[in-house]
Formats: structure tokens, sequence, C-alpha cells
């Protein structure tokens, strides 16, 4: 599986962004999804995930109520809503893919490249 993520930028503190993961290959639907975040100088760290059949969602709690996981599985396209963005949501977000994946990084098989989030004060 093949991930490329897009749909980053730059936003002012309380604006929105969506972000969207294409993934390749016919094998979509059988995996797990996640976001995870990358700030400068931390670690990567767990943000959403969904379920292959999109009826299971498990968010970090810095993000729950802001933010929110989905897919279309017919697009092999997961997404994720980011609503009341704070500064400290600035980050490089990598999609990945995983079977029988949860919130660790070591459940993920295939990560995508990342796309830069930026929220201004």
């Amino acid at each position: 599986v093949q991930l490329q993520a897009s749909g980053g930028g730059l936003v002012q503190a309380g604006g929105s962004l969506r972000l969207s993961c294409a993934a390749s290959g016919r094998t979509f639907s059988t995996y797990d999804m996640g976001w995870f975040r990358q700030a400068p100088g931390k670690e990567r760290e767990f943000v959403a995930t969904i379920n292959w059949s999109g009826g299971s969602t498990y968010y970090a709690d810095s993000v729950k109520g802001r933010f929110t996981i989905s897919r279309d599985n017919a697009k092999n396209t997961v997404y994720l809503q980011m609503d009341s963005l704070k500064p400290e949501d600035t980050a490089v977000y990598f999609c990945a893919a995983g079977t029988s994946a949860y919130t660790r990084k070591a459940d993920y098989d295939y990560w995508g490249q990342g796309t830069q989030v930026t929220v201004s004060s």
C-alpha cells in the first residue's frame, strides 16, 4: 500500500483544515488507518484511528471533540477534519495503514510522506 497525504497548510487559530490520505492498491478496505503528527524536536504522536470498516474510531485526548477521522473505501481515502485548530496542533501530519492497528506507531506497516500543518496565533 502506498499512501499520499495532502491538505496541509497555514491557518489561523480557530480555523479548520481537512487532510486527505489517498491509498493505492485494492486492499485499502482491509486496513485500519491512523493519523499521527510530529512537531519539531518531538516524538511522533498518535492523533486518531479508524478501523477497516469505518465503524470504530478513537482519538488522542488532545484532539477529541475537535478532530474527526473518516474514510471512503470506494475512493481509497481517509480524511482528518480538523476544527478549532490551536497553535499547538502545528506539526507534520502522517497517515498510516496497518492490520489490527490502534494507537501505537508499531501497529502500522505503511506510512505516507507527511503534510505540514501550521497554526498561527
